[in-house]
């Protein structure tokens, strides 16, 4: 396909376009926006895209987003370690951190288990998570995928690994729409659907 911008600017827009949700519409007004930009402001978007790259890694606890080997939350010694939830996805973090209904400590999957897009449970942080049940003396863990197709294989798998290790296995209620993601649930509707989680069988 033919390029009607300049190599820098065309360039740019590919970049923007290879994100996820950014089409090429999209791609080429955040580079029009950018030419239009101060120096200083693009120049300190590049900074942040940088300085994200060099001291942010994962939790080597946890595998949340961390400044250093340790999150934040694995860090603090008031929360509870014997409660250990369960998510896809940082993000998922921030969004029950929000309802201030959880004190206890995380584990990120890093994904779901999703036969279409050929990811299996060894892709996923699993390994880990079995790990730190017994180093960490936990008993209870809640399953909190997404109430989607993907999350709930992911939720089934893991209450049937789970389960046999004589802990207390429960999964999210079901205040939260089908096919929807804890990302974009309001404070209360993922309050109660944690306050309401229910054990899971294996």
């Amino acid at each position: 396909m033919a390029s009607f911008y300049e190599g820098p600017v065309q360039r740019l827009i590919d970049e923007f376009g290879r994100l996820p949700g950014i089409g090429p519409k999209s791609a080429q007004r955040i580079a029009y926006y950018l030419l239009k930009a101060a120096p200083e402001d693009a120049r300190r978007l590049a900074a942040s895209i940088v300085e994200v790259k060099e001291k942010i890694s994962w939790c080597r606890r946890c595998f949340n987003i961390a400044e250093g080997e340790e999150c934040a939350i694995c860090r603090d010694t008031r929360r509870d370690s014997t409660v250990l939830c369960v998510v896809e996805e940082p993000r998922d973090i921030v969004a029950i951190e929000r309802t201030q209904e959880f004190r206890g400590r995380y584990h990120v999957l890093q994904g779901t288990i999703s036969p279409i897009e050929g990811v299996g449970p060894d892709q996923l942080r699993i390994k880990d998570l079995l790990h730190r049940i017994p180093e960490e003396g936990v008993e209870e863990v809640i399953l909190a995928t997404n109430p989607n197709t993907d999350g709930e294989v992911t939720a089934m798998y893991l209450a049937k690994v789970l389960t046999p290790l004589g802990l207390r296995v429960t999964r999210i209620a079901s205040g939260l729409p089908v096919g929807g993601d804890l990302e974009y649930a309001d404070e209360v509707t993922l309050g109660r659907a944690l306050e309401g989680r229910r054990v899971v069988d294996g």
